[in-house]
């Protein structure tokens, strides 16, 4: 319910905040936006809002043209940035999860701001029931070993609360979360699937040219065929969006029991090292 404390003008540097002020319904609330929102809230969209920079290069001239008395954003990134949302004036929220447990309170925290706390606490409830339906309905069977990525020049590992997922999805996540690791060393640890969820980059990873630079071939995920492109936006936003990742893990690693849901995409073909010299 809207009173006279709550923030009615909230500028979203982040699409996180994004998603989660539409799951409490308070969305008309935002006035700006990053182009990254539209990805995972397409209703963002229905009327016009200013699009302007992220968490990553935010600008303070920006942010006041858009009079906003509230500022979400995420703030492990460009301290410039974060000295840019500070020059606005305007209120700000910063947030920095790691793991879900940090998303489920950046969640109540939200809502809270926008006078929506027990519709919060419906959306955490939510969230928490599916990821241990889930993990009910995999307990017991083999963990396959999953590589998941988040960047891949450098080779960044998936995220903490990625690897909550691939636990409850019945697997076991290798190498340490948000941790650059070399391809040599993936290779080495030989998982069973390997996933790449690339920011920025969409469904758009070229599975088979990275399986091909990186000498991937003799690993029991490509061998396999199990290499898979989860949407950038279903594992790297710290939101409820999480649950569409949380279905497409679970069908990459036990795919007898679960069924392919929209947004993944698997390794047709491997194409040889001579192809190494192809674009990204």
């Amino acid at each position: 319910m809207s009173s006279s404390h709550t923030p009615r003008r909230i500028v979203s540097l982040q699409p996180n905040a994004t998603v989660i002020l539409a799951a409490v319904g308070e969305l008309d609330r935002v006035v700006a936006c990053t182009k990254y929102c539209a990805d995972v809230v397409p209703e963002i969209t229905s009327r016009p809002r200013i699009i302007l920079a992220d968490s990553w290069t935010a600008n303070a001239e920006q942010i006041m043209n858009a009079q906003p008395d509230l500022v979400i954003a995420s703030v492990p990134y460009q301290e410039k940035a974060v000295i840019e949302i500070l020059k606005s004036g305007a209120r700000f929220l910063g947030f920095a999860p790691k793991l879900l447990a940090d998303i489920y309170a950046d969640i109540a925290v939200i809502a809270g701001a926008v006078g929506a706390s027990d519709r919060g606490e419906e959306v955490i409830a939510h969230m928490q029931q599916r990821i241990e339906e889930v993990r009910a309905r995999t307990a017991g069977l083999p963990r396959p070993k999953v590589f998941c990525e988040e960047w891949g020049k450098p080779l960044i590992a998936s995220q903490a609360w990625v690897a909550e997922l691939v636990e409850a999805a019945g697997g076991e996540f290798v190498g340490i979360p948000g941790k650059q690791i070399s391809a040599e060393e993936v290779a080495g640890m030989d998982p069973d699937v390997l996933v790449a969820a690339w920011c920025g980059a969409g469904d758009r990873v070229p599975l088979e040219k990275i399986v091909s630079e990186r000498k991937w071939h003799e690993t029991r995920a490509v061998r396999a065929s199990r290499v898979y492109c989860i949407r950038d936006e279903h594992l790297n936003t710290p939101a409820p969006t999480l649950l569409r990742g949380l279905d497409a893990l679970a069908f990459a690693i036990h795919p007898e029991l679960f069924a392919a849901p929209e947004g993944i995409r698997q390794i047709t073909s491997v194409l040889s090292s001579t192809a190494a010299d192809l674009p990204l």
